[in-house]
This record gives structure tokens, C-alpha cells and sequence, in this order.
């Protein structure tokens, strides 16, 4: 009863939020009209503040002035405004009286975080993207209809600042303050995101989820994350099961006891129940699966560019033939596309949240590289994508190669092909993360093989080589074909590398296996850094750090799974 009135209600909503979508798209047909608005707003907004006088915002009265006169910039720029804000001083990057909700975390360069604040502006065109996607997702998939959702979101008040700032993630304040409606159709209880141990939130998520029959859409940033929880509910099936049985959760995870007495009203009465039809899927299958757990389950949203492609498959294998569309390219500076069909990693840009301008791949780092607006790319080129912000940001690099595919009226489509910093030159062979990661997949596809969590890096000798870093698996009997195969794709994708492999500078790449167990540590330490969430931790397919290959080799693997049968 209660799920036919969620459909009547999420219907209205649907036909309101029609009407803003058809606004968005009847906008791409003015992109430069548009984003010149948006970027006047953002200098009205922001002229008074310290920065905006420090940099000259009140004498600027054009779009032309701003971009003749505002340098490009990055986190550095804005690091000691950043840090009064941090104090209680928002005047430092805003006008007087704006209030700072909370910053958002995201991993820096160094072992410190960046601290990106967020503003009530903000996060409304960050839940506006997020509404536009939405929409069109459930018009496009009814099958999520009449069902509740699995959102993975990470704790937006992890510490404050001096100046009585929550920090965390973005992810979470989205979640808490979205309306009634759409919270109630999620499953996993707000709770579970304080769970600091990784492992013990995946638990948590799988045990307040897996009662429920009527899933329709799983949905979360990185698509490990998703791997990840299906395969702990492999590994930890007998808990999982004995605690739906007894009404109960295992002590065998790290949460801490303020947080299980919030979940316990959550996880309800004992369901012997549903123990017996989760017994009979492991009796049948010899697994405990995510096709199986929810066969009604309709969506599947996450990240598919970039490295993240390289989990597809994976997908596939433990969530069945579900449709997968694509979250957008985002972080938490800001969304930059909206996805508006699924099995595309491309998105049109959202001319409406940020101003854009963008920078010609090969030009990135000159002194005076040209500068496009979003209007003037030209598609089957790639850019680095410079943001005009509600946080205070202005013309800020934040370092994303896009790849422009197309048009939408005057709007360019994009598809996200990896982080700038993603890439390696040994020798000069500038490769990207993005050619690696297809070379990889081609390679493991040509032979009919199941791709792997793995990582490329090179490794330093009398002539240097790549390394393809993987744990046991299959693949290993096919190492040798599989090199021969990664090289000559490699070769076919990038000219600098078939250079160097022909004039011998570069050997024959080579597989190494880590121990069971090395991801999972890695995983966990990358996760532990400031700014890490288990969420939003992105798996490097390439790196290029000389000593990362004998790092992992040395690394202690996790036990976690391998204990586990």
C-alpha cells in the first residue's frame, strides 16, 4: 500500500520535474547566452569578497574583461582563503553573510585534503544536476518504480573546523536534506555512513538491505565499491544469512556501539524467511549474489569513464544483465555533465551550474595555451576543463581530461577520459590512464578472459618496462599472450610508446602477481588518507611511480577475504 502511494506521489513529482528537464535541454540550444549569465551571477555574488577584490572582481564588467584579466588558477590559489574560512571568516571567498554549510573533502596531490566549501548555492546546483539525471533515469527505466534504493553515501560531519564547519563528504548533506519523499525510498539507514571501518560499512549495508525483496536501483560513485559488496556478500554469506535468521548483527565487524543501537530498529524482527530463500540461492548457485539477492533490481548507477570502464564486466558477473547509466562526470568541485540515456560514459554539460572554459589537450601547461568556451569545441578533440564555481572558485583547473563526442543544440557532449595527473612518461611515452585502461580491456577480451582488479607502473632498469600488477586468477596461465597482446595494443593507441618499444627503449610489459589480499590493503590505506571515502575511492589502473611496483610487493595483504569461505 504504501509503495502505491510513493508511485502516485513519485508520478507528480516526475511531471514537475519533466518540466525543468525540458527547460535544460531547450537551453543547450543557447549554451553561450546561458553560461555568460551564469558567469555574471558569479562575479555579482562573489565582487565583495577578499578574494574578489584581491583579483580585481568589481572593476571586471564583461565576460570579455574576465577572461582577459583572471588568471587560470588552482587549489593553491585560493589555499590561504580556504583557511580563514575554516576559521569562521567567509568573507575571505564569499560576500558578507553567506554561510558555509560544510567542506567537502577530496583527496589533494600530498597527503594533506582539499577543502572545498560548500554554499547553500551550491548545493542547490548540485542537487539540481542530480534532479535533471534523476528524472531521466526513471522515465527511461520504469523498473525502478514501486522499489527502494541502495544509495552508498559517506558522512558529511566527520570533524568540524576551528570555526565550527562540518566537514566530510557532499554526498551525505545531499542525502540529508533532500525531501521526505526521496529519502524515505532509500533502504540503507543514514547511519550506516559514520561506519569508519570500510569493510564493517559494506557489511552494514548488505545486512540492512538484503531483508528487503523490492530493489530497484543500486547507486554509488565508483563501481569497486559495488564489486566490493558483492563480494563480501560471498564471503560473509553464513553471517549474513544466521543474522537475517536471528533478527541480529554479527560482532564479527568493527561498529561502534552507539551506531548498532541506532541500526538495530532498522534491521527489525527476525526473518527466518528470507534466511531460507538466501540458503536455497547459495544451495543452488554455491554463492550469495546480487542477481540473485534482488532479481527485481532495474538500474544500476555509477561511474563508467575512465579506469572505471574497467569494472564493467565485473558488474555484469555479479549483478546479471542490468542497465548501467552512467552518474555524470563530478567531484566535489562542482558537476560538470548530465547523462541522459544509459550504456554511455557521455554526458551533456551543465550549463546551467558552472561556467566553462576549456583548454586544448596538447596545449595544457603552456604559458599562454588558448582557452575555449564551452560553445566553441569542436567534437573528437580533448580538453581539460576549467571551472567558474558557486564555491568561490574562478577559472579553477581542475585537471579533468574530457573528450567532446557531440552536440546537444549548441551544448557539447563530453565523456570523461581521465585525471590529468593520470599518466606515465618513463621514457617520453606519455601514456594516459585511458589508454591503458583500454588496452587492458581489449586484451583480456581478446583471449576470452575475465578482467581483474590490476594496475600498470613501470619499473626501473637498464631499460625500463610496465609491469601489470594483478592477484591470482586465471589469466595467469595466458601472462605471456596477454603482454604480447597489451603491447601491441598499447603500440596501436600511442605513438610515443610504439617508438620507444621499436627503438628499444621500452621492453615487453610483464605480469606480476601480489599476494590475495594486496588490493584490499591498498584499498583501506588510500581509503584511511584525509579526504578518503570508501565511496569515492578510485582504483589507479596506471600509475606512474617507479618504486609502486615493489611498494605493493611489499605490501601486507588484508586477511579479511581470504579467511573467509
Amino acid at each position: 500500500m504504501w509503495m502505491d502511494l510513493a508511485d502516485c506521489l513519485g508520478s507528480a513529482y516526475l511531471a514537475l520535474r519533466r518540466r525543468r528537464l525540458a527547460r535544460f535541454v531547450a537551453d543547450t540550444a543557447r549554451c553561450r547566452e546561458v553560461q555568460h549569465r551564469v558567469l555574471m551571477t558569479r562575479m555579482a555574488r562573489h565582487a565583495a569578497s577578499d578574494f574578489g577584490r584581491d583579483h580585481g572582481l568589481p572593476q571586471l564588467r564583461t565576460v570579455a574583461d574576465f577572461r582577459r584579466q583572471m588568471p587560470l588558477t588552482n587549489y593553491e590559489t585560493y589555499a590561504p582563503y580556504i583557511e580563514r574560512v575554516k576559521q569562521g571568516q567567509t568573507q575571505a571567498l564569499f560576500a558578507p553573510g553567506t554561510r558555509v554549510l560544510m567542506f567537502a573533502l577530496t583527496s589533494g596531490t600530498t597527503a594533506e585534503a582539499k577543502y572545498i566549501p560548500i554554499t547553500r548555492e551550491f548545493l542547490e546546483d548540485y542537487r539540481r544536476g542530480w534532479n535533471l539525471w534523476g528524472v531521466q533515469a526513471y522515465t527511461d527505466h520504469p523498473g525502478v518504480r514501486k522499489k527502494f534504493n541502495i544509495a552508498l553515501t559517506s558522512d558529511w560531519r566527520q570533524f568540524v573546523t576551528p570555526g565550527g564547519i562540518p566537514c566530510g563528504n557532499i554526498s551525505g548533506l545531499a542525502n540529508d536534506t533532500a525531501s521526505l519523499f526521496v529519502r524515505a525510498l532509500g533502504a540503507v539507514p543514514s547511519a550506516v555512513r559514520s561506519v569508519p571501518d570500510p569493510l564493517a560499512k559494506q557489511y552494514a549495508v548488505l545486512r540492512t538491505t538484503i531483508a528487503c525483496r523490492r530493489i530497484g536501483m543500486a547507486m554509488t560513485a565508483n563501481p569497486s565499491t559495488l564489486v566490493g559488496l558483492a563480494r563480501l556478500a560471498h564471503e560473509m554469506r553464513e553471517p549474513l544469512i544466521r543474522d537475517i535468521h536471528d533478527g541480529t548483527l554479527t560482532g564479527e565487524v568493527e561498529i561502534p556501539s552507539e551506531i548498532r543501537r541506532s541500526l538495530a530498529r532498522h534491521i527489525g524482527r527476525p526473518d527466518p524467511a528470507r534466511a531460507r530463500e538466501l540458503e536455497a540461492i547459495v544451495a543452488r548457485t554455491g554463492t550469495l549474489s546480487p542477481r540473485e539477492i534482488w532479481p527485481g533490481l532495474a538500474l544500476l548507477a555509477v561511474w563508467t569513464g575512465g579506469s572505471a570502464g574497467a569494472y564493467l564486466e565485473q558488474l555484469r558477473d555479479y549483478f546479471g544483465d542490468v542497465p548501467v547509466r552512467d552518474h555524470g562526470l563530478s567531484a566535489s568541485e562542482g558537476r560538470m555533465t548530465i547523462p541522459l540515456a544509459s550504456g554511455s560514459t557521455a554526458g551533456v554539460l551543465d550549463l546551467w551550474s558552472q561556467y566553462f572554459e576549456f583548454i586544448p589537450e596538447e596545449e595544457h601547461g603552456r604559458p599562454q595555451p588558448t582557452i575555449l568556451e564551452a560553445h566553441e569545441l569542436e567534437p573528437g578533440q580533448s580538453y581539460y576543463i576549467v571551472l567558474t564555481t558557486a564555491s568561490g572558485f574562478f577559472r579553477y583547473d581542475i585537471h579533468d581530461v574530457v573528450r567532446c563526442v557531440g552536440r546537444m543544440g549548441t551544448t557539447p557532449v563530453l565523456e570523461f577520459l581521465n585525471k590529468g595527473a593520470h599518466f606515465s612518461s618513463v621514457t617520453g611515452e606519455k601514456l594516459s590512464e585511458f589508454q591503458v585502461v583500454t588496452a587492458v580491456r581489449q586484451s583480456f577480451a581478446s583471449l576470452g578472459l575475465r578482467l581483474p582488479e590490476f594496475t600498470l607502473a613501470p619499473r626501473w632498469g637498464e631499460i625500463p618496462r610496465y609491469v601489470l600488477l594483478s592477484e591470482p586468477g586465471e589469466h595467469q596461465e595466458r601472462g605471456q599472450d596477454l603482454m604480447r597482446q597489451l603491447d601491441t595494443r598499447l603500440t596501436a593507441l600511442n605513438r610515443e610508446y610504439a617508438d620507444r618499444r621499436r627503438t628499444g627503449r621500452l621492453l615487453l610489459p610483464e605480469m606480476q602477481t601480489l599476494r590475495p589480499g594486496t588490493w584490499s590493503a591498498f584499498r583501506r590505506a588510500r581509503i584511511a588518507r584525509p579526504g578518503g571515502s570508501l565511496e569515492q575511492y578510485k582504483h589507479p589502473c596506471l600509475v606512474g611511480d617507479l618504486t609502486f611496483v615493489d611498494q605493493m610487493a611489499a605490501l601486507e595483504p588484508a586477511d579479511e577475504f581470504a579467511s573467509r569461505g
